[in-house]
């Protein structure tokens, strides 16, 4: 009866969310690990804790720690920001080629006990685009060969996949719809890039741009939109394998709601690109 089912709990004083990514330095000389982590205290009182990170290099070295005290106001939440340059990591450049990846550690402990730690792979990447619009890595395009795909049913299928793929020739993922959290660490370290879509599938009357001739430009659909979009990118986000984010299937009509969808998306402030062929060549 109970098969698949789960029981989540979290710690009242925890990780409530997390950003990070490993991108060149200002000279481009070596990489800077940029982590910023959400703790939440749902206590009603204050309370002091630590905030903490190991980093390891792919080939097991320690390369940056840090563990700082936090005050938080009873049920309230803080951020705290880490920056520091990760030297020697050139070699580890990730590509679909070169898939090596960092291991990281965020851990949260209460009166010197271990409250809470998270375990995380990170690669070394930086992703944007050209005007003519080709995708780079580290400033120099890539060259794509992509192929539509989604996950199958388990992981190690799925993994069996992805490789015959890569055999094939393909470097380049191109989902329908966000996949599972397990696909994208798969993919970081298979080595493959990956244009992740939004849950926005709507070609009904797609090619109609008046107000409310698409669901795409339906503005009391805004929030549901918005909300697609936005789930994609967090669960997302920390990937090295993630490439682009794509705001729907391509058929999938345009109007306000993407537009404010692209907007979103923008102000993240991640050089990743934006794609959406449904825009036919509009703005976003």
């Amino acid at each position: 009866r109970f098969t698949n089912s789960y029981i989540f709990a979290q710690r009242r004083l925890a990780v409530y969310d997390f950003k990070v990514r490993m991108l060149p330095d200002s000279l481009d000389r070596f990489a800077q690990l940029q982590l910023d982590v959400v703790v939440d205290n749902s206590f009603s009182t204050p309370e002091t804790i630590e905030v903490g990170y190991d980093l390891y290099a792919p080939d097991g070295k320690l390369m940056e720690y840090s563990v700082n005290d936090i005050s938080l106001a009873g049920y309230s939440r803080d951020t705290l920001h880490f920056k520091p340059y990760i030297y020697h990591s050139n070699p580890n450049r990730w590509s679909a080629t070169n898939p090596k990846l960092y291991d990281l550690t965020l851990y949260v402990k209460r009166s010197g006990i271990l409250w809470e730690y998270i375990p995380l792979k990170v690669g070394f990447a930086e992703y944007g685009f050209t005007e003519s619009g080709d995708i780079t890595l580290f400033g120099k395009p890539l060259t794509l060969k992509t192929t539509r795909y989604n996950a199958a049913a388990d992981k190690a299928t799925t993994e069996r996949e992805i490789r015959s793929l890569k055999t094939k020739g393909f470097n380049t993922l191109c989902p329908d719809y966000p996949q599972p959290k397990w696909f994208y660490a798969l993919c970081d370290k298979v080595g493959i890039y990956v244009i992740d879509c939004a849950a926005i599938s709507s070609p009904t009357n797609h090619e109609n741009r008046a107000v409310d001739g698409t669901p795409a430009n339906q503005p009391y659909l805004l929030d549901d939109y918005l909300r697609r979009v936005e789930t994609m990118y967090r669960r997302a986000q920390n990937h090295v394998c993630i490439i682009a984010f794509s705001l729907g299937g391509d058929s999938s009509g345009n109007g306000y709601n993407m537009y404010r969808a692209y907007e979103l998306l923008k102000s993240y402030g991640d050089s990743r690109p934006i794609i959406y062929l449904g825009a036919e060549e509009e703005w976003n």
